[in-house]
């Protein structure tokens, strides 16, 4: 029951502080996903044909 206390405390500095958050838009989230998945589509491309021209170099100078 020590703890009871220090913790009441803890979750109510919690609650001050999540209202000083200036939380995004959901267009704003949207946009932003959006963005993320393109860039990983295309480092996934990328990082995909590199290690394709790689792999082709590579055996070709084992063989």
């Amino acid at each position: 029951m020590k703890h009871y206390g220090k913790i009441k405390i803890f979750l109510s500095q919690v609650k001050v502080e999540l209202s000083k958050v200036s939380w995004s838009s959901r267009q704003e989230l949207i946009g932003a996903t959006g963005v993320v998945i393109v860039i990983t589509l295309i480092l996934t491309v990328c990082i995909g044909a590199v290690d394709s021209l790689l792999s082709v170099l590579l055996n070709y100078f084992i063989r």
